[in-house]
């Protein structure tokens, strides 16, 4: 992994390497990167793991068993922009399983707690809309919904 650009941490209790293994699992363009894991000087047990570099659709993260201080919450959250329902769908259904959980507008949860917005490219196209009755109508359908349905929100954006 290059040393250049951003490299987002995760912070974990004790599921580092079972949460990385699911997100390379999910996302194309993905790959494992190096482990480290304790050593004789601590804090965690010798040959467990602190950090796993990894990338997920391209981008840069390393998930850090840090303990119990601190866990996710909807301030940060990761965009999966998706080009049709079937993405959505799979998204969707691969983040919740397992014991994640769907929240509005296309945000989820998923089992370690980190947040995702699940958001059809389309989607994105009609709220920003010039004309402003089109985007109101998409905006309110998606208002409603908690996994995103494109066929739906069409409808709404054409007034049907």
């Amino acid at each position: 992994m290059s040393a250049s650009g951003f490299t987002t941490c995760l912070w974990f209790d004790g599921q580092a390497e079972e949460a990385v293994d699911h997100y390379i699992s999910i996302f194309k363009n993905s790959e494992l990167g190096r482990i480290s894991r304790y050593t004789e000087a601590g804090p965690g047990p010798v040959g467990s793991v602190v950090t796993v570099e990894f990338v997920a659709n391209g981008q840069k993260f390393i998930a850090l068993n840090g303990g119990p201080q601190f866990t996710f919450n909807e301030a940060i959250s990761f965009q999966i922009d998706c080009d049709d329902q079937e993405e959505v769908d799979f998204y969707w259904n691969k983040l919740t399983e397992g014991g994640g959980e769907g929240g509005p507008c296309g945000w989820l949860k998923d089992k370690y707690g980190v947040s995702w917005q699940v958001v059809p490219v389309r989607l994105i196209e009609m709220v920003i809309d010039p004309d402003p009755a089109k985007a109101a109508r998409a905006t309110a359908a998606m208002l409603k919904m908690g996994k995103l349905d494109i066929a739906t929100l069409e409808k709404a954006y054409a007034g049907e």
